[in-house]
């Protein structure tokens, strides 16, 4: 009798107070919302954490590191059960991530991993390197195996940058007929792909086509080309964005790969979940989710950052 009425309480405690609610709220930390990739993966793993009966915690780091840890000790200091992050750096945000564990606070990475292993609970992300080989593999279709082409990169900091554009080249390199005239990088912005486009094209006016890490730069290259008249110009992208699908249909962009980010995000927070009532994963901690390649005979066949039901 006595155990049973212990239990009670412990039970009742649990659901009121500071302490109760913060053990049944996840955080979920990305990249600024102005980029609807990540605006998808915010919404759909609050909206999945929310199905299993959590109360979200959503905040955007901007991909500024410093952000980043002061958000982790704001999460921390308030005990949330779990943290879902799309992180600000594969070396500045590992000590973040060290932090909560030691704190014991587990966190579910989904994109972009660290580099580092054994300090988040899992590192989910596109398989980039699969999606860069898609990718390329239509560029060089689309171009006839030849021709000048430009390359726009993502950040630096940013493991998948690195990871793509070696995906395009152990595809490009293959094809003789193609020709590399720029290869710069626009850290992931359209502002900055529209500036770096202007400037390259002042020097290399033949250029056949432009292939990009993500899909704001494949969109800020297209709008560049079709300023300059020359929309023919083949731009390929990488991401699946609501915006480029439109180019797509559209006819101002050739393809993209989609990333399943909104299966990635709502998966993150099942093995949170899991993670939380049974003490494990059931996972490997690495984990890498194929992309699809999307073009105009396909498009319709996808919504905002998944394939439709």
């Amino acid at each position: 009798m006595v155990k049973a009425i212990a239990a009670f309480l412990l039970l009742l405690c649990c659901g009121c107070g500071s302490r109760g609610p913060a053990k049944r709220t996840v955080a979920i930390i990305t990249p600024s919302h102005e980029n609807p990739f990540f605006k998808a993966e915010a919404d759909n793993a609050a909206a999945r954490a929310q199905e299993l009966g959590y109360t979200t915690l959503v905040y955007t780091h901007d991909d500024d590191a410093h952000k980043q840890d002061e958000l982790f000790d704001s999460v921390i200091a308030n005990r949330v059960a779990a943290i879902i992050l799309d992180n600000a750096g594969a070396d500045a945000s590992i000590e973040a991530v060290r932090k909560a564990k030691a704190a014991g606070i587990p966190c579910f990475l989904i994109d972009r991993e660290v580099n580092a292993n054994g300090i988040a609970a899992a590192q989910i992300v596109s398989n980039n390197y699969q999606g860069a080989m898609l990718g390329a593999q239509e560029f060089v279709r689309l171009l006839g195996g030849k021709g000048a082409y430009v390359e726009l990169l993502g950040r630096e900091s940013d493991t998948n940058a690195g990871i793509r554009t070696q995906g395009y080249h152990d595809v490009l390199e293959r094809s003789p007929g193609l020709k590399q005239v720029a290869k710069q990088s626009a850290n992931w912005s359209q502002t900055e792909a529209f500036q770096k486009m202007e400037t390259i094209m002042q020097a290399a006016h033949d250029i056949k086509g432009v292939i990009a890490g993500n899909d704001t730069m494949a969109l800020g290259a297209s709008a560049a080309l079709k300023a300059a008249g020359m929309s023919k110009v083949i731009v390929v992208g990488f991401d699946g964005s609501p915006d480029v699908l439109a180019a797509i249909r559209a006819g101002d962009i050739a393809a993209t790969v989609l990333q399943p980010a909104a299966r990635i995000s709502r998966l993150a927070v099942d093995e949170a979940h899991r993670y939380l009532t049974t003490g494990s994963t059931g996972a490997p901690e690495k984990q890498s989710i194929d992309c699809e390649l999307v073009t105009r005979a396909n498009v319709d066949q996808f919504g905002v950052f998944a394939r439709k039901q």
